[in-house]
C-alpha cells in the first residue's frame, strides 16, 4: 500500500510516492494549480491515487515558526479535506517547517541551476515531506 506526499503552493504541488513497503519516497511530478482560478488539480490527484492504489495521503501543513497556522496552513487544511471527500483516502497534516528551504540546500549542494531548481523544488520538498512522514510510522 504506498503513501502519496503533496507539497501545496497557490502556484504548484508537488507530489512523492512511498514505495509499496512504505520505507521510501520518491519524487513523482509537480502539478501546475492556480488558486485564484479554482484550478487546483484533483483531477490528476485522483487519478494518481487510483493508478498507484494509494492508501494514504501526506498533506506538507506550513506552520509558523511559533507552531501557529497562517493562510497557507489553512489552505493546505482544506486542500486534505477535500482530498478526503473526493477519494474516500485518509490524509495526514505534517508539519512542513523548513521542507523547502531544506529541499533548496540539496539541491544547491547538488550544483543544481536555479533554473532546474525551480522546476524540481516542490516535487523535493514532498519528498522530504513523505519521506519524515514514513519515518515516523516505523
Amino acid at each position: 500500500m504506498r503513501v502519496l506526499g503533496l507539497d501545496v503552493g497557490s502556484k504548484t504541488v508537488g507530489v512523492a510516492l512511498s514505495d509499496e513497503l512504505g520505507w521510501t519516497a520518491q519524487g513523482l511530478k509537480t502539478l501546475k494549480i492556480n488558486e485564484e482560478k479554482q484550478v487546483f488539480g484533483f483531477e490528476e490527484i485522483g487519478q494518481l491515487i487510483e493508478e498507484y492504489q494509494v492508501s494514504k495521503v501526506v498533506v506538507g501543513l506550513p506552520k509558523n515558526m511559533n507552531g501557529t497556522i497562517g493562510p497557507r496552513g489553512e489552505a493546505s487544511k482544506q486542500y486534505a479535506e477535500e482530498i478526503e471527500r473526493r477519494f474516500s483516502v485518509p490524509t495526514v497534516l505534517w508539519d512542513e517547517r523548513l521542507t523547502t528551504m531544506a529541499a533548496e540546500r540539496v539541491l544547491l549542494e547538488a550544483d543544481v541551476s536555479r533554473k532546474k531548481r525551480k522546476k524540481v523544488i516542490d516535487k523535493m520538498a514532498a519528498v522530504m515531506i513523505l519521506q519524515g512522514f514514513l519515518d515516523s510510522i516505523k
